[in-house]
């Protein structure tokens, strides 16, 4: 049995493509600072949906996201003879705030650690 499925393997390398693309043929200012962070492709492999990872405020997401649905008709022309599909997926496009939930937790961690005094040790055993 192969680890993964064929939707996992194909998703795979959808992401290197587009990243790809990203770095070398794609000029369009708006997706230059973006990074493809995960592919998700349903088990038919007819849609593709592409999360990205933004970095900027929500004007500048709204704008990358816009470029990216320019751009999807020259992806899928540049990306299809590389996964040797009978059909191209449809790609949608999302962003990827993970990234960002994970930053505010991490900053809640620090501020409830930052909390705690240094000279209490959770395992000493003051109970006893």
């Amino acid at each position: 049995m192969k680890p993964y499925t064929r939707a996992e393997r194909i998703s795979i390398k959808i992401q290197q493509a587009i990243t790809e693309l990203l770095t070398k043929k794609i000029s369009d200012p708006r997706i230059e600072m973006a990074t493809v962070s995960r592919v998700k492709l349903t088990p038919d492999l007819r849609l593709a949906s592409i999360y990205v990872t933004v970095f900027g405020d929500e004007d500048r997401i709204a704008a990358t996201l816009a470029g990216f649905k320019n751009s999807k008709g020259f992806i899928k022309k540049h990306i299809a003879p590389q996964l040797g599909l009978k059909y191209m997926p449809e790609l949608r496009f999302f962003h990827d705030d993970s990234f960002d939930k994970a930053a505010r937790m991490d900053a809640l961690i620090d501020s409830v650690v930052k909390d705690i005094p240094k000279d209490s040790d959770p395992g000493s055993g003051e109970s006893e």
